[in-house]
């Protein structure tokens, strides 16, 4: 099936796919360049996986799990496939930002600083616990057919709208956390005297902000939607015809009465009127 606006879709993906590519080689680049490289020892190396792991798995991984069903080359794929994959993608995203968190506590528990206690700790915990219940709900719910069709309809618009809730609040909180790290680190050169180090990681706020405009507006185009699978072929509970077929039958049948009931009156013509000619000839002789 052909999508509508197909190069424009793809135009966006490819930007959307080079975007979140670039903001996960800038958050790299940011660690390994600017703040010494990656660790696991309780120091600043260890936290630095904090900002890699959260742009790798929660923001581009996430974003691509968002958008997966709308890729045109995979609606000949079974929904169950797409399942699958849209979970394990998902899964992959959530380790991989409870890993983060897990750097981020054990760093500051070594360097004995509180835990808890800015905005951006509070919106990105509670993106993280929502995002761990939308995993189990769509597992439980969607993925495994134990729930009632009745169920997976009145859940699916929640489970739509948390996930690009549960999305916007991520790149929000990554925006906060990017600009509440080079408050901390830039000192001598302040952040407010731009630095190379700030307008490098300023720009990969960028590319994080438009990657996930570009994944909102993909995944909210009606015309890119995943079409609906093909209803299969249902059977009349009396052994009848499948369903759909009835009427053209029905039509083919009332033609074929037709047909013959005009049949029936012209050999009824005909035997009447060889009956009078039998007749006329026995009144004749």
């Amino acid at each position: 099936m052909a999508m509508e606006g197909y190069r424009g879709f793809l135009g966006l993906l490819v930007s959307a796919l080079l975007v979140g590519f670039l903001s996960v080689i800038f958050t790299l680049i940011w660690v390994l360049h600017y703040r010494e490289g990656l660790g696991w020892d309780g120091t600043a190396l260890e936290f630095n996986w904090h900002p890699v792991l959260v742009v790798t798995g929660f923001v581009f991984i996430q974003g691509i799990a968002i958008i997966v069903y709308r890729l045109p080359w995979t609606w000949k794929c079974s929904k169950l496939l797409m399942k699958s994959i849209h979970a394990g993608l998902n899964a992959v995203a959530a380790i991989l930002a409870i890993i983060s968190l897990v750097a981020v506590f054990d760093f500051h528990n070594a360097r004995n600083i509180p835990n808890m206690y800015s905005l951006h700790s509070w919106v990105g915990l509670t993106a993280v616990i929502l995002y761990i219940l939308q995993l189990l709900l769509g597992f439980f719910v969607f993925l495994l057919p134990w729930a009632p069709l009745s169920l997976r309809a009145l859940l699916m618009p929640i489970h739509v709208y948390s996930g690009l809730l549960v999305f916007g609040t991520v790149i929000a909180t990554v925006l906060m956390g990017v600009t509440e790290k080079l408050i901390f680190a830039l000192k001598n050169p302040a952040y407010s005297t731009f630095p190379p180090e700030g307008v490098f990681t300023n720009t990969l706020g960028l590319l994080i902000l438009v990657f996930g405009a570009l994944i909102f507006w993909i995944v909210t185009r009606p015309q890119w939607k995943r079409p609906k699978e093909p209803n299969s072929v249902l059977l009349q509970p009396n052994g009848g015809a499948p369903e759909g077929m009835e009427g053209s039958m029905a039509m083919n049948f009332g033609n074929m009465d037709k047909s013959d009931s005009e049949l029936n009156s012209e050999a009824a013509a005909r035997k009447r009127n060889i009956t009078l000619d039998e007749a006329g000839q026995r009144s004749t002789m």
